[in-house]
């Protein structure tokens, strides 16, 4: 059987909540019996997450990672994980590389074209996207490449942006109005892109 991991963050800055962690937790209340699948909760820490990667990867068939994108109004299918780590505001100037001895980037091998014309079908907002950014989301996309051909793991992997709550769109703190999804929508997509996998 196709063993899945799939992870979210927890909350960070002003975000109370995390869109990617309510996802993961409805999509838990009607978990499919294939594939078999392992869900982790992980803090919004660069050093916590790469340590996390490492123990969690192993003995994983494909990793799925959440996040959230404030202002996103689709699903977004992340499929290029870049070698740039810029963890503070300040870094964005002069961005780090996430591995010294890594590739400039990584792309992943996942069907994400067939995965967002599924979606598609099926009624929800969904599209690839080229660019996952240079903060925790990219780096945890580019570190599971990474890790997972250091050791010769044959992981393949993925990174989902997925839009705020109607309920985080409503408390956005500086009054601005940010596109939503419900947690229930996310998590019917989760499940369409599991059901792939379980075929």
């Amino acid at each position: 059987m196709t063993r899945v991991l799939i992870t979210a963050f927890g909350p960070y800055g002003n975000w109370n909540s995390n869109a990617s962690w309510l996802a993961l937790v409805e999509l838990t209340r009607h978990l499919p019996v294939s594939p078999q699948i392992t869900t982790r909760l992980y803090p919004v820490d660069f050093a916590v997450v790469s340590q996390r990667l490492a123990e969690d990867l192993p003995g994983h068939d494909v990793a799925i990672h959440l996040g959230q994108a404030p202002g996103s109004t689709t699903v977004q299918l992340e499929s290029i994980g870049i070698n740039v780590s810029a963890a503070e505001v300040q870094d964005v100037g002069q961005p780090r590389p996430l591995a010294a001895d890594g590739p400039v980037a990584y792309q992943s091998q996942l069907p994400l074209a067939a995965w967002a014309n599924l979606l598609r079908d099926a009624g929800i907002p969904a599209r690839v996207s080229y660019h996952a950014g240079t903060f925790l989301c990219n780096a945890t996309l580019y570190w599971t490449h990474y890790l997972c051909e250091r050791h010769a793991w044959p992981t393949r992997a993925m990174f989902v942006h997925l839009p705020l709550t109607a309920a985080q769109a409503i408390a956005c703190a500086d009054g601005e109005q940010l596109p939503s999804m419900p947690s229930t929508t996310a998590a019917d997509a989760l499940r369409l892109i599991l059901e792939q996998l379980a075929d």
